[in-house]
């Protein structure tokens, strides 16, 4: 993808999640608020080391999801997206829940910290919406201390988008639960900017854990059960949740 090319859709991506921001809080607040969290929890700390305080960054924060759960369990967490709307959301979120992670608009592609930052990179929905994933894989692993651990929970969207008609008309009694107030226009934006993406041309999660070993993450794997047991029915039959995680 040339750089023209590059800036085009990244301001679309920009563009469509400003007109989403307000109802993709609602799913996101219903989850703060359901056992949803409580697994998200269980199945994030499993990874981390106990009895510190670690520096975490949340990759697309959206509206503060994981910087929220992350700090009511006593983490220092940044949280960055590209979407200025998003990041009002989150802090709104973050007063309303009583904590305080830092939020900053950045692109999950240049990321504005300087080497071995963080203990945890963490992110959710964000790499299929990159128009440059290597890019993104290599500043992730960048910031992250040695031993740190990258968790990038994602899904293979446009295999759900291949596989189903894409107007909001036919969305699936599964899918309204992500597609919260998405009109039919915007579903069609939703689907040609996830087909433009060099992502959906990618046998995932296979091709992230190999980039990973390519790029020297010591050691790195994937796991296709974490939307059933996390998500349970919310979770899309034809793009489940996977996670992709490498230790630096």
């Amino acid at each position: 993808m040339n750089i023209s090319n590059m800036n085009n859709i990244e301001s679309r991506v920009q563009s469509y999640w400003t007109k989403r921001a307000h109802n993709f809080n609602i799913v996101r607040k219903n989850e703060l608020n359901s056992s949803i969290s409580e697994r998200w929890r269980e199945e994030i700390v499993h990874f981390l080391p106990e009895g510190k305080v670690l520096q975490i960054l949340d990759v697309g924060t959206g509206t503060g999801y994981f910087a929220i759960l992350l700090s009511q369990i006593g983490h220092q967490v940044t949280g960055i997206d590209l979407t200025d709307a998003m990041l009002k959301e989150a802090r709104d979120n973050a007063a309303l829940y009583q904590v305080h992670p830092t939020f900053q608009q950045m692109d999950a592609q240049k990321l504005a910290f300087l080497d071995q930052s963080f203990d945890v990179v963490i992110s959710r929905n964000l790499t299929w919406t990159l128009p440059d994933p290597e890019s993104a894989y290599r500043e992730w692993m960048r910031v992250l201390k040695k031993g740190g651990i990258l968790l990038n929970f994602d899904a293979d969207y446009a295999s759900n988008i291949r596989n189903h008609n894409t107007s909001a008309s036919h969305i699936s009694d599964t899918e309204v639960y992500g597609h919260c107030g998405v009109t039919p226009e915007l579903e069609q934006e939703n689907a040609s900017i996830t087909l433009s993406m060099p992502m959906s041309r990618k046998q995932r999660p296979y091709w992230d854990q190999k980039f990973l070993e390519n790029i020297g993450f010591s050691r790195s794997g994937y796991d296709l059960s974490v939307g059933q047991n996390i998500l349970k029915e919310h979770d899309l039959k034809d793009a489940p949740m996977f996670l992709v995680w490498g230790v630096r």
